[in-house]
């Protein structure tokens, strides 16, 4: 089922499935695996290649070596940009905290008032995937095996995939969108 907002086509998965990510058990899967890197926007490489020197302290010495060899990006398969890898696996941006769990860079750097930008919006709303069609951005819910602990962990704290992604939400759609999902979601409930 899907709903629309403006020009948002909406999986209602969004509101049904729960997710809270469970760093302990998958320790940032999400960084490193896959096929490709984090889908990106044009303007997101800009901001990458501008503040990369505020963001190295942060990287790999293997990030940093495949970043200014390669570039902060690739096209995909589809000729869109994503994140540079690490031989083919760990997104160039990753690094390893103190427990071993896979964490990102760019955001590091923003938490440390290095930069004003966050994170790659994809990354920051996933297991929300965007999809533009013409007019229209659809949300859709991307389920991945590795991700089966968060699913776990929301359904244990009874917290739906678009409440835990409320702040990535507000910031790639503002506050009116999502209070319009909160009233989706109550209708959605009440049914």
């Amino acid at each position: 089922m899907l709903v629309e907002i403006d020009d948002k086509i909406i999986s209602t998965e969004i509101f049904t499935k729960n997710f809270v990510c469970d760093l302990n058990a998958c320790k940032g899967a999400c960084c490193v695996e896959g096929d490709t890197g984090a889908p990106l926007s044009s303007d997101e490489v800009t901001l990458i290649q501008q503040h990369l020197d505020d963001i190295k302290p942060f990287m790999t010495k293997e990030g940093i070596e495949v970043v200014e060899e390669s570039g902060v990006s690739y096209l995909d398969v589809e000729s869109e940009p994503v994140t540079t890898l690490v031989n083919g696996k760990d997104c160039a941006f990753v690094y390893r905290d103190e427990t071993g769990v896979a964490k990102c860079s760019i955001e590091k750097a923003y938490r440390e008032k290095k930069i004003d930008f966050n994170k790659p919006i994809s990354c920051h709303l996933y297991p929300i995937r965007l999809k533009k069609f013409g007019d229209y951005t659809a949300l859709n819910y991307n389920r991945w095996e590795i991700c089966s602990p968060a699913c776990s962990c929301g359904d244990k704290l009874n917290v739906s995939v678009y409440r835990f992604l409320k702040e990535p939400l507000i910031r790639a759609f503002g506050e009116g969108f999502y209070k319009e999902l909160e009233l989706v979601d109550k209708e959605i409930s009440s049914e």
